[in-house]
């Protein structure tokens, strides 16, 4: 009998240990994913901790990545190279004629809306809520850029003729180009045409509506010259 109470009593404790072990598992599971889906966001709106993450993290951020490139480069006629980072909230769009070219190294931060054709090089920071039209003419930035927050960049531009309605005004296109190492602040807009020499940086809330110089220092509106980082 003391031997049936016993087991009796040893197989209830062994039932309330597992069902504890179950709910822990799931406690810390449910924690996991609560923190997990919290780190997709911050690197969303800062990507650059994407290339600073632990082992054990770059491990599942590195599957969630691929799979959005995998879905992006299906989708739409984007074109990734390397190690690159890409915001699920990011919007780009790119059809057949239009690519999107990203080089390795490079990040594109959630709210940023691009449409090809753009060409992005290597190390090229895109921070959220950018936007870019490539026009017909496209966008190219070069390597080791850094483009801060609420930039914008338009490839095209209207006609204005007095006796035409601007919805009926024919679209130009001439494209933009910014070269190597180019530090843009925030709010920056650069208008179809324009060219930013290496090394160059640019104020933030500057509107640049000519060609910059290597190693300038502009700001304003329009954007003037303030200083030269390369002498």
């Amino acid at each position: 009998m003391s031997n049936i109470m016993t087991d009796s009593v040893t197989t209830g404790t062994e039932v309330h240990t597992e069902a504890e072990q179950y709910k822990a598992s799931n406690l810390h599971t449910d924690a996991t994913l609560k923190y997990r889906t919290q780190h997709k966001l911050r690197l969303s709106y800062m990507p650059w901790l994407y290339w600073r993450l632990k082992p054990k993290q770059r491990e599942w951020a590195q599957a969630w990545q691929a799979q959005l490139q995998a879905y992006l480069q299906e989708m739409e006629t984007v074109i990734i190279h390397g190690d690159c980072f890409i915001a699920p909230e990011a919007k780009l769009f790119a059809e057949p004629g239009r690519p999107i070219v990203i080089n390795s190294g490079s990040f594109i931060a959630a709210d940023a809306v691009l449409h090809g054709p753009i060409t992005i090089g290597c190390n090229v920071g895109i921070n959220h809520h950018v936007t870019m039209d490539g026009g017909r003419q496209g966008i190219t930035i070069g390597n080791h850029c850094r483009i801060a927050a609420y930039c914008h960049f338009y490839a095209f531009n209207h006609g204005m003729a007095a006796d035409t309605l601007i919805s009926e005004q024919p679209v130009s296109s001439k494209g933009i180009v910014i070269e190597d190492d180019v530090w843009l602040g925030a709010h920056v807009g650069i208008v179809d045409g324009v060219n930013i020499g290496a090394g160059s940086i640019i104020g933030m809330q500057s509107v640049v509506t000519k060609a910059v110089p290597p190693g300038s220092k502009i700001a304003g509106n329009p954007a003037i010259m303030i200083g030269k980082r390369r002498l």
